[in-house]
């Protein structure tokens, strides 16, 4: 048996084409298009790809992107101006602040800082209350562009075991709160958790996201299970002196078991900015008060 291979490059290329579409109707209604500024403070390498790559997907979609880019020295309160500043500005959307931020600048103190209905990037605590509770607010983006994945490939959840591995506030816990919300019986498994192959074993659902090259192996995995890897690692290649990336999941094996499985590279990743791109979009639609395009 070999897995189905989940393919988040053309999910999000898809999601990417119906956000596009929703741009002219909410413009011809609001005289306007999505607005998303991003703000990069100094001149972190892989940050500054990260924020190139956002700014160029923002026009291609056809919404507008505001870049700020802040010299390294940067302190809180100049940062938090720029911040309050956006919070006010009609024509934009969405606000990401690009972490992690220097250290001087307290990560939290700005997250808190941004207007909760702008925070497109879902790490507002009043964000992480209304998806705790259930209330419409957004999600982080890697997230939800699982459970995307999840729901092309399986449809309905409701009832299926699930098992995520990493409790981080980014990604391990919203995802546990997105699967209880599908109706899927949910354990939050990590670090310390005993026996965590068969824990894992128990699950129809598994999404690691623990940072840990190619932890989870193929022996873990109850045969069918879906597998969701959200791990990035650089590891050392087959050649001197070269990378390459690999997942949380050793993928060779695991192939050999799951039914279908997102590979790294070209999984999950393609999906983080996409649903930025589709928090924007929703952001500005609720904001004018009118309702977000289905299919979003």
């Amino acid at each position: 048996m070999s897995a189905d291979r989940i393919d988040g490059k053309a999910f999000a290329a898809g999601l990417r084409e119906r956000l596009a579409a929703a741009v002219p109707p909410f413009q011809a209604k609001t005289g306007r298009v999505p607005g998303l500024a991003v703000v990069l403070v100094g001149e972190d390498p892989a940050s500054a790809v990260y924020v190139r790559s956002k700014g160029k997907a923002t026009i291609e979609a056809g919404m507008a992107s505001f870049e700020h880019k802040l010299p390294a020295d940067t302190s809180q309160a100049d940062l938090l101006a720029v911040v309050e500043r956006l919070n006010r500005d009609d024509a934009v959307d969405g606000i990401l602040v690009q972490l992690p931020l220097p250290k001087q600048i307290d990560e939290q103190t700005v997250i808190a800082a941004i207007d909760p209905d702008k925070d497109v990037d879902g790490f507002h605590v009043a964000n992480a209350g209304r998806l705790a509770v259930g209330q419409q607010g957004f999600v982080p983006c890697t997230p939800l562009g699982c459970l995307m994945l999840l729901k092309d490939k399986l449809g309905n959840l409701s009832g299926k075991e699930a098992v995520v591995i990493g409790r981080s506030n980014i990604v391990g816990k919203p995802m546990a709160q997105l699967l209880l919300g599908e109706n899927c019986t949910v354990t939050i498994a990590h670090s310390r958790t005993a026996d965590l192959p068969a824990v894992v074993r128990r699950a129809d659902i598994v999404v690691a996201a623990v940072g840990r090259p190619e932890m989870v192996k193929g022996d873990w995995l109850k045969a069918g299970a879906v597998v969701i890897d959200v791990g990035i690692n650089r590891v050392p290649g087959a050649e001197e002196g070269k990378t390459k990336l690999v997942g949380d999941v050793d993928y060779a094996s695991a192939a050999e078991v799951a039914s279908a499985i997102t590979p790294v590279p070209g999984g999950v990743g393609p999906m983080t900015i996409a649903v930025l791109l589709r928090n924007t979009v929703v952001a500005a639609y609720r904001r004018a008060g009118l309702p977000a395009p289905e299919g979003l």
